[in-house]
């Protein structure tokens, strides 16, 4: 049977078969956040349904994001270091930090085996019901309603909060909003193109139009905000071995005016050097391909209307972005226009048989590296990353850098800009706030986000990343089962009960807690 093509939504060619169930609570998205929020669940004695859209669970941690995001590995703790342990069982060492996507994919399983949590997979939410401030059910595309006590949306898009009225933002705040330097439009020399590229369809003659992706807004001014996000890819998982090898294809649809600005920056002389760059290794002869310099694998500024778009749109959004970077991989190995030492070594590499197959080796999972963000009574901030503002509930640490993939292109002085990327470190892990987890006092009484939580722009690029998901599911899994206890809501928890609970799941929430402080990784 030939692979089917990687997809994201497919409308049901079957009418619902309408289904209700009830459950102690309902998690909606089976990334680490659902998948941790499932079994802290059973731990606690609490029963658990498990809702995915897609067909995997795993998020991004299964579908091609082998090399782990850490910051620094002592600041995870609780489930989040169970899973990389378990990965470690896989290859026969303590703990593994550079998996390939199957294997993360078979631990996921174990994991939510062990919860007992049902998983149904495909799962499209369609509306909610809510009686004043306590959600009641949802019910998906599928026909099946859930009814449950309390709620978690563990999605990257923040589909269930939006549903349930919760407010939320989208976008980059301007700096002025909380007292930032790094919101809102920013350009910088990192992943820039460092030679200058005519940004004209025929070059030097701006009445034949910007090439692709190019946008003929003028630019704002450093630090003001709007409604562009982070650059989305896939992260593809590689080998040069030629028995697993699966050779890059040229798509159907492949459009060679969307590589013209690659042609221009590599005949400038970008050096092949840069353009093998983040190939970074994980286990077995494999790498996790993630973007890398000026034009890569990110596709700049074609993702602003995802995050609040229909199913179908979405679609479409997922199906350009494929298209865009199978034709990115064909180029660089085919296109007369490459250097030809280019074209013979990125020929070598591949799709991997073992990986992804029924999508012949293309990862299922598109990086929605941001989407909405929920505004509750605590927004964490550049501020807290720095470590200037500590908030008093810690749920768990975050360590990356303050990290933002480009958001879009601009012309200035004759020549093409990418703007919007952000790598700012040098910091000590820092708490993320219990309150960026919960909606506003007001607004749903029994509803966590442990994903897509209460973050400027900026802080959550730093926040963003899977294992901190991971201790963010399992803390809100804590937060639900303690507020079933107790019949409060979740804005009324004690912390106090709250932090115990956490501690003795071993939880890390402050960095004095860390037992072996490591030299950050990333």
């Amino acid at each position: 049977m030939l692979p089917l093509a990687p997809y994201y939504y497919r409308p049901r060619n079957t009418a619902p078969q309408t289904q209700t169930l009830e459950t102690d609570v309902c998690i909606y998205g089976g990334t680490p956040a659902g998948v941790a929020a499932a079994l802290q669940l059973r731990r606690m004695g609490k029963t658990a349904i498990l809702l995915e859209p897609s067909g995997h669970l795993g998020g991004m941690s299964s579908s091609g994001l082998g090399n782990t995001d850490t910051g620094n590995k002592a600041a995870i703790g609780g489930i989040a270091h169970e899973f990389y342990q378990k990965l470690g069982d896989k290859y026969g060492v303590a703990e593994e930090w550079n998996f390939e996507p199957h294997v993360a994919e078979q631990v996921f399983g174990e994991m939510i085996r062990e919860a007992g949590a049902p998983v149904y997979l495909q799962q499209f939410i369609q509306s909610v019901t809510k009686n004043g401030l306590h959600l009641l059910s949802l019910t998906l595309e599928s026909g099946l309603t859930v009814r449950a006590k309390m709620f978690v949306d563990a999605t990257y898009e923040g589909d269930l909060l939006a549903k349930a009225g919760v407010q939320y933002f989208l976008g980059r705040e301007s700096n002025a909003v909380y007292e930032e330097t790094l919101s809102g439009v920013q350009v910088h020399a990192k992943h820039q193109f460092d030679l200058p590229v005519d940004p004209y369809i025929r070059e030097g003659d701006p009445s034949s139009g910007l090439l692709p992706g190019i946008s003929a807004e003028p630019l704002g001014e450093t630090g003001t905000g709007d409604r562009r996000i982070q650059a989305y890819n896939f992260r593809l998982c590689l080998t040069q071995d030629p028995q697993n090898r699966i050779p890059f294809e040229k798509p159907a649809d492949y459009d060679p005016l969307e590589y013209v600005l690659l042609a221009r920056y590599l005949a400038k002389g970008w050096p092949e050097s840069e353009v093998f760059r983040k190939f970074d290794p994980v286990r077995n002869n494999k790498v996790d391909k993630n973007n890398c310099g000026a034009v890569s694998t990110d596709y700049i500024g074609r993702n602003f209307a995802y995050p609040e778009a229909d199913y179908t749109t979405r679609e479409a959004i997922f199906q350009a972005h494929v298209t865009y970077q199978k034709g990115l991989m064909w180029f660089l190995g085919n296109d007369p226009s490459v250097p030809e030492a280019i074209r013979v070594r990125w020929s070598e590499w591949g799709l991997c048989q073992d990986e992804f197959p029924q999508t012949g080796g293309w990862p299922h999972q598109l990086y929605v590296r941001e989407a909405r963000r929920m505004v509750s009574d605590y927004v964490m901030t550049e501020s807290n990353c720095r470590g200037k503002s500590i908030p008093t509930d810690s749920i768990g640490l975050a360590a990356y850098t303050m990290d933002s993939h480009n958001c879009d292109r601009f012309v200035r002085d004759g020549r093409v800009w990418n703007e919007g990327d952000v790598q700012v470190g040098g910091f000590p892990p820092y708490p993320i706030s219990y309150r960026s987890l919960v909606p506003k006092s007001g607004e749903c009484a029994n509803l966590l986000v442990p994903v897509c939580l209460s973050a400027s722009h900026i802080a959550y690029g730093s926040i963003r990343m899977e294992p901190v998901f991971m201790i963010l599911g399992q803390s809100a899994a804590t937060a639900a089962a303690l507020a079933l206890d107790t019949g409060i809501p979740l804005q009324d928890l004690n912390y106090n009960a709250l932090r115990t609970k956490l501690l003795e799941d071993k939880q890390i929430l402050t960095w004095e807690e860390a037992e072996d402080v490591v030299t950050p990784t990333s």
